[in-house]
């Protein structure tokens, strides 16, 4: 698995957690300000980071991050690297450092790793029901706002695999490309011209297509990657047999109304990919908590 400074820089990572910070401290911490003397809020303290729930853990570097934005010399000390599974009651990490400075940055921290853990963790379960196939699973561009590259580290870490970054790195003509272009043959030409005369020609083009007609259209168009939108297995199974008796290198990809409930029976279609929006975008956050030990 890569690194998260490979999906997203240390500046912005640190940029990221200057926000949430002000947005969470604002004026100042009132409560640990209020209840800590001055004396208290520089202890040194230990706190244990504490798994409520079964999880793949992603997010140790914005954890660690939080905290030290506050104050360089609270340390974390993680037993588990990103991508790893862990059990509930697990103890994943210890922290050390000044009270105040872990009291203010407590927060902030358990949002960012909880969330992308929940990804990873969601992520997995797709991962580990079609690991009996080798269909792999993709993300897709339904992300929060500013947050698509952590997240999408967030579903490589549970396993899965990046779909594309964004509208830049690969062509996906869907459905409303083909009926502002007028057709699946014109959008597919006025793609292969203008990326001609960019002189983008190494980049992948895939198609969305609804049934066996334009499926047809797309292969006789010999594009890289067709998406199977909103099929049933049943459906599925039929529209892959013909593509793979009618071409032997285009990739296959699957999606729209597939749960963890039936993503197995649309892996065993025989797809090579299957995209699925819901591991970023109804990911529930991963049960973890900060517990002071002394």
């Amino acid at each position: 698995m890569r690194q998260l400074h490979s999906y997203i820089s240390i500046a912005d990572l640190q940029s990221k957690v200057d926000f949430a910070l002000s947005e969470d401290i604002g004026e100042g911490d009132i409560t640990t300000n209020g209840a800590l003397g001055k004396e208290q809020i520089q202890k040194a303290i230990t706190a244990k980071l504490i798994a409520k729930s079964d999880g793949i853990l992603s997010g140790r570097k914005l954890f660690e991050l939080t905290f030290k934005f506050i104050d360089p010399s609270v340390a974390c000390d993680f037993k588990i690297e990103d991508g790893n599974q862990y059990n509930t009651g697990e103890s994943l990490a210890k922290i050390t450092g000044p009270a105040g400075a872990i009291l203010q940055a407590e927060r902030t921290a358990l949002n960012f790793i909880g969330k992308l853990s929940g990804i990873a963790t969601l992520a997995g379960h797709y991962v580990t029901a079609v690991s009996h196939t080798s269909c792999k699973i993709l993300d897709t561009r339904k992300t929060t706002p500013g947050w698509r590259a952590l997240e999408k580290y967030a579903v490589n870490s549970g396993g899965a695999v990046n779909h594309r970054i964004g509208l830049f790195d690969m062509v996906l003509i869907k459905e409303n490309h083909i009926s502002a272009a007028g057709s699946i043959v014109k959008a597919i030409a006025n793609v292969r011209e203008y990326l001609s005369a960019s002189k983008k020609t190494n980049i992948a083009i895939e198609v969305e297509i609804q049934n066996k007609a334009e499926l047809e259209m797309a292969l006789e168009a010999k594009v890289d990657r067709i998406l199977l939108d909103n099929q049933t297995p049943a459906e599925l199974t039929k529209l892959v047999t013909h593509a793979r008796e009618n071409s032997s290198g285009v990739e296959l990809e699957a999606s729209g109304n597939i749960t963890l409930a039936n993503v197995a029976a649309y892996a065993e279609t025989g797809v090579d990919f299957i995209s699925i929006g819901a591991l970023t975008h109804s990911a529930p956050t991963a049960d973890l908590s900060l517990l002071i030990s002394n």
